[in-house]
């Protein structure tokens, strides 16, 4: 599978009962698809997996599947906290048409580098689909670590990582690292046009959900070369993805979908809604960002 082109995170719509709301959700996916986007990532973090049951995120990942079918590359969030829940979620994904997964380190048991290693090696010979790494230790706790990448890095069927430290070094080491051995994929929203000069092709990003024409622009700018327009658009939409980096990342993305047209209700508890006054600071800089 090659990675490329803007894949949204997908928020998950819900209701005023709190259920999965599958009409916003179908209506997002076609206006997302008409704005060019390449492909989805649902029931990631920006898709609040960890707050729904088993059956919820299958009944998403059905929807997804059978409403985009082959308009767009489409990865599935899989994890869980355990590596027996993570291959049952994994085993779905791929009955229902998924060929690869988007996998972090399972949540709140901080493993070590081996049992890392030993976690997604496990995934691999229990299920026959691509994974795409995760690093994100801010919300898992611990990196996919060089350690782990170096051991997997001649798995043919680990394409790629989503990279979301932070750490801008970690791009460049990867790159300079592996090559082609991983596909790199840009998760650190405020760095999208340096991780595109150090090798990432393609962009798991949440804030598209909400920004879809700036950031399709950037990414055509970027692969047609022009990289003047590219960086003055990165520079534009800055300020919004540090507001988003600021936190209550997911409900500024699902409020960003209401300003843009399409409300998706709000976040799951423990995530409250915002406050007005949050709600002012990001809607100017999301108006400026679309203003780009």
């Amino acid at each position: 599978m090659q990675l490329k082109g803007i894949l949204p995170a997908l928020v998950t719509p819900f209701d005023d009962k709190g259920d999965t709301d599958f009409k916003t959700l179908g209506k997002l996916l076609e206006h997302l698809l008409a704005k060019g986007v390449h492909g989805f990532v649902p029931m990631g973090s920006t898709g609040e997996y960890y707050a729904m049951s088993t059956e919820e995120r299958n009944d998403v990942l059905k929807f997804v599947k059978e409403t985009v079918g082959d308009r767009g590359l489409l990865i599935a969030g899989t994890n869980a906290g355990s590596t027996r829940e993570v291959i049952r979620h994994t085993e779905t994904a791929k009955k229902l048409g998924y060929e690869a997964v988007l996998l972090p380190p399972p949540f709140y048991s901080l493993p070590t580098q081996d049992e890392l290693l030993a976690h997604y090696q496990a995934v691999l010979d229990a299920v026959d689909v691509e994974i795409v790494l995760y690093n994100f230790p801010l919300r898992a706790g611990v990196e996919v670590g060089f350690e782990v990448l170096d051991a997997l890095a001649d798995n043919p069927r680990v394409i790629g990582i989503k990279e979301s430290s932070g750490n801008l070094l970690r791009a460049l080491e990867i790159n300079r690292r592996y090559g082609s051995k991983y596909q790199l994929s840009c998760g650190s929203d405020d760095q999208a046009f340096d991780f595109f000069l150090w090798g990432a092709t393609s962009w798991i990003c949440g804030p598209a959900n909400c920004l879809v024409e700036p950031v399709v622009k950037f990414y055509d700018a970027f692969t047609a070369g022009d990289l003047k327009t590219a960086q003055a658009l990165a520079a534009a939409f800055y300020p919004l993805m540090t507001n988003l980096e600021s936190g209550k990342f997911v409900q500024k993305v699902k409020y960003g979908c209401e300003l843009m047209g399409i409300p998706v209700g709000e976040t799951r508890r423990p995530l409250l809604p915002l406050s007005a006054a949050e709600k002012a600071a990001f809607g100017a800089v999301f108006a400026a960002a679309n203003a780009a």
